[in-house]
């Protein structure tokens, strides 16, 4: 089999490139595989929002502090963000389907066992379940993106990408309403639905989804470490510009909605639950259908891109610079964090799609993972630090985050430069 000519070019084995070719003549067939894919990042999110509204009646039924509960987040959230890298690797390695598999899997099981110890009141089983957890999440979005990568071309890439970041948004959606309403039946019902959706996911991909074929022969681990290294020190300037702007999307993003959901539950709104997670929908659908909709038509078109990450930190600037001015009306600050998530909806396709597209396939599974794991960081930092600068003031918090969106902005003008096609022939992004 003739192989790939480089880690820095995006020419294709044959056989991959008649497999793609394959998989976008049946549309029907093509939006079934699509679906299979984004089933992956919303399981991973359901795992995680999902518990969110029944941390305060797990406290009282278990008898734990706050900070006991939060562990029940934050542990999964650092297992997953200390594997996913790991889980790249055995991703390039051998199979991305396998690893899906297994992560699904994994996830699926330990969410048993946590549901279990919740039932029988063992707060050591929880978490050490949830720990476990975490390592099977790293093996789902990452990889996700990685295959996607791999099995699409000529603009299909970038649809797929736009509909998995929606699916990821629309589990944000709708991840804390589920909780509400199981946890109507049972405080700990979550918990064990949990594994069904993993169950779901799983038979998605396992007969939905083929994998292109690969070469059988492996890449010798130095090799490999050497060919990641090289990989930074000739696109690491721009490549790395990328993930800290997705990361700083995914952080201000979250950070903004874990303090507006703050506000709704204080005075003078007393808004919590079902309608409180309704509220929230609003910016979260906004970030949803523009997701969808800017990976569906950017296709492999790098200065339409270009223009919309641009067109989208700025918006997201002036929205979270005029929220500093006018946080006190609620209306106003609604519609001013909904055009924020608008604008992070323009930015995140176009970066996935470009992440992906940036190197070959025996390394496609590192980069995305490690540019998931930032996003990770991202998300899971963004309450603490959020909460701090809310306790100086709101108008303090929005100017800062305004003044990151701005930051990202520059970094984006300044060092991301697609070509026209992207991942055309000579497969090279222009970084200045």
């Amino acid at each position: 089999m003739e192989k790939t000519k480089s880690i820095f070019g995006s020419s294709r084995p044959p056989r991959m490139r008649t497999a793609a070719k394959e998989a976008g003549n049946s549309k029907p067939a093509k939006w079934k595989e699509y679906i299979a894919l984004a089933s992956v990042p919303l399981v991973l999110v359901l795992g995680n929002s999902m518990l969110v509204p029944i941390l305060p009646e797990m406290e009282r039924k278990l008898n734990i502090s706050t900070f006991q509960a939060s562990l029940i987040i934050t542990l999964f959230s650092v297992s997953a963000g200390i594997f996913i890298p790991i889980v790249g690797y055995l991703s390039d390695r051998f199979s991305r389907k396998t690893v899906i598999l297994y992560s699904l899997a994994l996830y699926g099981i330990a969410g048993i066992a946590a549901g279990l110890g919740a039932l029988w009141h063992s707060y050591g089983m929880l978490i050490a379940s949830r720990a476990v957890q975490g390592i099977g999440a790293a093996g789902t979005s990452s990889v996700a993106m990685a295959l996607v990568g791999d099995k699409y071309k000529n603009g299909e890439e970038s649809e797929a990408l736009g509909l998995i970041e929606a699916s990821n948004g629309a589990g944000k959606v709708v991840s804390p309403i589920i909780g509400s309403l199981l946890a109507l039946i049972v405080w700990y019902a979550p918990l064990f639905a949990f594994p069904v959706f993993c169950a779901g996911s799983f038979a998605a991909m396992l007969f939905l989804i083929q994998e292109p074929a690969r070469d059988k022969e492996q890449m010798p681990v130095k090799q490999y470490v050497s060919d990641v290294i090289a990989l930074f020190r000739k696109k690491g300037r721009w490549l790395i510009s990328m993930f800290v702007a997705g990361s700083l999307g995914l952080f201000i993003l979250f950070g903004v909605l874990f303090r507006l959901s703050d506000v709704l539950e204080g005075a003078p709104y007393k808004i919590d639950g079902i309608a409180k997670g309704g509220i929230l929908a609003i910016p979260l659908l906004g970030l949803v259908i523009t997701s969808y909709t800017t990976g569906h038509i950017i296709k492999n078109n790098g200065v339409l891109m270009r223009r919309l990450m641009v067109i989208g930190l700025s918006v997201m600037a002036a929205a979270l610079a005029a929220a500093a001015l006018l946080y006190r009306n609620m209306y106003v600050l609604m519609t001013l964090v909904t055009l924020s998530s608008i604008g992070t909806g323009l930015l995140l396709p176009c970066l996935n799609t470009l992440i992906t597209g940036a190197v070959d396939r025996s390394h496609r599974g590192m980069i995305t993972s490690l540019y998931n794991s930032l996003r990770f960081l991202g998300v899971a930092f963004g309450p603490p630090i959020f909460s701090w600068l809310a306790g100086r003031s709101d108008m303090l918090l929005y100017f800062t985050v305004a003044g990151l969106s701005l930051g990202a902005l520059l970094i984006v003008i300044l060092f991301v430069h697609p070509p026209q096609q992207v991942g055309d022939a000579s497969g090279k992004t222009a970084a200045k």
